[in-house]
């Protein structure tokens, strides 16, 4: 039986990475699948790891129709045997439900990824409806580590390296300090993960070293 699958993960945790190497997997068994993303740090149209791996996909919209997309596909002659839905959490709870019902409707296995809350620690939209339907909800078991070596839960946002918990919900960044995304107005947007202490006292890596808190961050990506 066809199954939904929602793997999730606080950012760098290998969400990415294992959407890729699950993709893998299922093609080397000879099933023929189609890889979906949106909002990609690398760009559209590809799911990246940090690890360096990246793999074209389908660039989902928020008007794009999963249903129709794969029904149109199998009545083409098409074979489609699962979905890789990488960076979920923007997908709109519709998009959501329509992936439910590929599941169950066409029995084709649909396996999604993605993060549960945004830098304001609310659960995104699409998470939260692949919460309530999903078949099985895999918690990464790669940990990323806040500054401090605890297990970090909550992604934290900077802009011009200050953490903000207002704004929009969906601005492109990444982990990596060194290369910041341009925001309005050219700010230098970024993330890091943290755990809830340090994200409730909006402690970054950077504060805490400013104010003395610790000699050095933890060398822990």
């Amino acid at each position: 039986m066809a199954e939904l699958h929602f793997f999730t993960g606080t950012m760098d945790s290998g969400k990415s990475t294992l959407a890729l190497q699950t993709n893998h997997n299922h093609a080397a068994r000879g099933r023929v699948g189609r890889i979906f993303t949106t909002h990609d740090r690398a760009g559209q149209s590809v799911v990246s790891s940090r690890l360096g791996l990246t793999h074209d996909a389908l660039e989902v919209t928020d008007d794009f129709d999963f249903w129709k997309y794969v029904v149109d596909s199998l009545t083409h002659g098409a074979r489609v045997d699962y979905l890789i839905c990488d960076e979920a959490q923007f997908y709109t709870p519709d998009q959501v439900d329509q992936l439910a019902k590929v599941v169950d409707e066409l029995q084709i296995d649909v396996f999604a990824f993605g993060i549960l809350t945004d830098f304001r620690t609310a659960l995104f939209p699409g998470s939260a409806r692949l919460v309530e339907l999903a078949d099985r909800m895999n918690v990464l078991q790669v940990e990323a580590l806040c500054w401090c070596g605890k297990r970090a839960t909550h992604n934290a946002r900077t802009e011009n390296g200050v953490m903000v918990t207002e704004g929009e919900v969906i601005v492109v960044g990444d982990v990596d300090p060194t290369v910041p995304t341009p925001g309005d107005d050219d700010v230098e947007v970024a993330y890091e993960v943290l755990c809830r202490q340090h994200h409730r006292r909006r402690l970054t890596a950077d504060r805490a070293k400013a104010v003395s808190l610790a000699p050095e961050p933890l060398p822990f990506g």
